[in-house]
């Protein structure tokens, strides 16, 4: 089960604007600190939880009258839930600094019911404020503070040795996922270390023990946008049947797992002309039109499935030290772990040029499925 990840925030100077006297105590002075709604919406479709935390100086005393605030106070609530977004609790401590009382910010008296309560994910939860005292206040709670930059306000910065973020930089830092995965597997005839980085491209090193392969592993990686290591020990005085088969198995699982929920991506791929060879993969045709042909690349579906039609033979059943026929090994051995529906084919031509195709067709139609280009799931089912 997932564990909760809150977002404790600050009230004025970071939901709303704080106003020349530093008290939001009527209707005239609320004024949204800019793009905060849409930042939230977008923290919330991310599965944070809000909790608001503020200290209100005085509150309930002459100079700052309960009337007052209760009328300005739930007017912002009730903004902000007109626009779906609703905070758990809302703790507020009244005391002035003199006071010295255990509840005013930095102190953890307002959320030590929080503190105390061991089943919410405190690593990727953080405390958002404009104040200096805010950023102490995460520190203090042990999660990560996030200073607010008001671009709007009439106020100086906080002064704090921490880098203050606009609430569109804070939405898009804590929804910005890591699409990383490293997968290792031992059996008595290899063992198998997958790395892949889907979003950082130029830092592959690959390490088989065949050379044509590692050659073959890189240009998915090169024309699929991403990195990949891979280091392979196998079984090779035998054969490298193995070794291919077990290292696309891991590399599958790999890339599987570092789509993560595989929201936005593009879903589908590619075809791809090298000199005299043609090699298409394709999950379907656009239409049932036979003179149309017109396909997409790969589905990543969930559901493996692969049908690899190669037409022209491959010429020669060696390339290097690579067997050909591991080729369409390869490739279905890849499809089941990784969920792919696949289809692939090539045409006759230099044996080298076969097999090159297919793998640059793979990568190929690969970068265009895993691609970002959203945030909603590619599918009407609602799963993938």
């Amino acid at each position: 089960m997932n564990m909760k990840k809150y977002l404790f925030i600050d009230r004025d100077g970071t939901l709303v604007s704080e106003p020349e006297d530093y008290q939001v105590d009527a209707l005239h002075k609320i004024r949204l600190v800019p793009n905060v709604i849409p930042a939230l919406l977008k923290l919330k479709a991310a599965g944070y939880t809000f909790v608001m935390v503020s200290n209100q100086d005085g509150l309930g005393t002459d100079s700052f009258p309960l009337e007052h605030f209760t009328l300005s106070h739930e007017f912002i609530l009730d903004l902000f839930a007109t626009q779906g977004i609703e905070f758990e609790q809302v703790l507020i401590c009244p005391h002035k600094p003199e006071d010295h009382c255990e509840c005013r910010k930095p102190k953890p008296g307002l959320v030590m019911a929080y503190l105390k309560d061991g089943s919410w994910d405190r690593a990727h939860s953080y405390f958002i404020g404009d104040r200096a005292t805010d950023v102490q206040m995460g520190r203090n709670m042990g999660i990560t503070p996030i200073l607010l930059k008001d671009e709007n306000s009439i106020h100086e910065p906080a002064q704090c040795e921490q880098k203050a973020l606009t609430w569109n930089e804070i939405a898009d830092l804590l929804t910005c996922k890591e699409r990383v995965c490293t997968l290792e597997r031992k059996t008595k005839e290899t063992e198998i270390k997958v790395s892949v980085d889907l979003d950082h491209q130029g830092q592959s090193r690959i390490n088989t023990g065949i050379g044509f392969f590692d050659h073959m592993l890189d240009q998915i990686a090169v024309h699929g946008g991403f990195s990949m290591v891979v280091e392979a020990k196998g079984d090779l005085q035998v054969d490298a049947h193995h070794t291919i088969e077990d290292t696309a198995l891991v590399l599958g699982q790999a890339l599987k797992e570092a789509l993560l929920d595989k929201r936005g991506i593009g879903r589908f791929g590619f075809a791809l002309p090298m000199d005299e060879v043609y090699a298409e993969v394709f999950a379907d045709c656009i239409n049932t039109d036979p003179d149309d042909k017109t396909r997409v690349a790969l589905d990543i579906s969930g559901r493996p499935y692969h049908v690899l039609d190669f037409k022209g033979r491959f010429s020669e059943s060696m390339v290097g030290d690579f067997p050909s026929q591991m080729t369409e090994h390869f490739f279905a051995s890849l499809a089941t772990t990784m969920g792919l529906t696949l289809h692939m084919q090539v045409t006759d031509g230099n044996c080298h040029h076969q097999i090159e195709a297919l793998f640059k067709a793979f990568g190929r139609a690969l970068r265009r499925a895993i691609e970002i280009k959203g945030s909603e799931l590619p599918s009407s089912k609602g799963a993938l």
